[in-house]
């Protein structure tokens, strides 16, 4: 029934725990700070001891209840500790956000094997493994979940150059179209991904010049006016992670500033 408490509590997530993967990247470092912001238990994690560090120190220091393990998020035994690690610090996982990546565009044929299976090992395998062990311990648990990927709107958009980052965006949507036939219905555990344009980060930052080409050309398909900031990702991560979206799953949602309608 639509009554005030039903409205009231749709984007309520106190108490709920997080873990988000590549946490110390610019999309990751401000969902973990909104998440936290908003009463969740965030436990972060990414390849850095120093950057895990300063980033639940960060946390902490606002008042957010936080914890962290490191590890590559392609290895299976890292995520199996990192999982572990986490139930540990707050007894339980309520969402997994998955935003570890990497690319490295080329022209296939200058890019060998070995970069294309480190593209693939990064965007696909470290997701599946998170997905695995912190879909396992939801399972255990009996009381549904979230898990939201960070995919990208390259995933329905090929570019020359991108054989690897977009193949592997595309098998992420998938995956998570696969995982929500297997688990929503039966765990009620929802699975979506949000699908982002380009975004302000230290790898993207040289194209934020409004007086370059890149920008201007960009800008033209992108009916929102603007390029992204890693702070637009916030609300529909809470989002995602709320009951307001327990009727979605395996959504592919663009969060991409209308690049899809242009």
């Amino acid at each position: 029934m639509t009554d005030k408490q039903f409205v009231n509590n749709l984007f309520d997530v106190k108490g709920k725990v997080a873990l988000l993967t590549g946490a110390t990247g610019a999309l990751g470092k401000a969902v973990a700070t909104g998440y936290g912001l908003a009463g969740m238990k965030v436990f972060v994690t990414g390849r850095s001891e120093d950057k895990c560090k300063a980033l639940c120190d960060e946390l902490s220091a606002q008042g957010i209840e936080c914890g962290y393990s490191t590890g590559d998020p392609a290895v299976e035994a890292d995520v199996i500790k990192i999982v572990n690690d986490a139930v540990d610090k707050f007894g339980e996982i309520n969402v997994l956000l998955t935003a570890a990546g990497y690319n490295n565009p080329q022209p296939i044929v200058e890019q060998d094997l070995t970069e294309w299976k480190k593209i693939m090992d990064s965007d696909v395998q470290g997701t599946w493994l998170f997905c695995k062990y912190a879909g396992e311990q939801m399972i255990k648990q009996g009381k549904g979940g979230k898990v939201i990927i960070v995919s990208s709107a390259r995933s329905k958009m090929g570019m020359a150059g991108y054989t690897g980052y977009c193949t592997a965006k595309a098998g992420i949507d998938l995956m998570a179209q696969s995982l929500a036939c297997e688990w929503t219905a039966k765990y009620k555990i929802n699975v979506n991904t949000i699908n982002p344009t380009v975004f302000r980060s230290d790898l993207t930052e040289w194209m934020f010049d409004p007086e370059s080409a890149v920008y201007k050309n960009f800008l033209r398909r992108l009916p929102v006016g603007r390029l992204g900031e890693p702070e637009d990702f916030v609300g529909p991560c809470i989002f995602l992670a709320s009951s307001a979206s327990d009727f979605m799953t395996g959504a592919n949602v663009a969060v991409d500033g209308g690049y899809w309608a242009n």
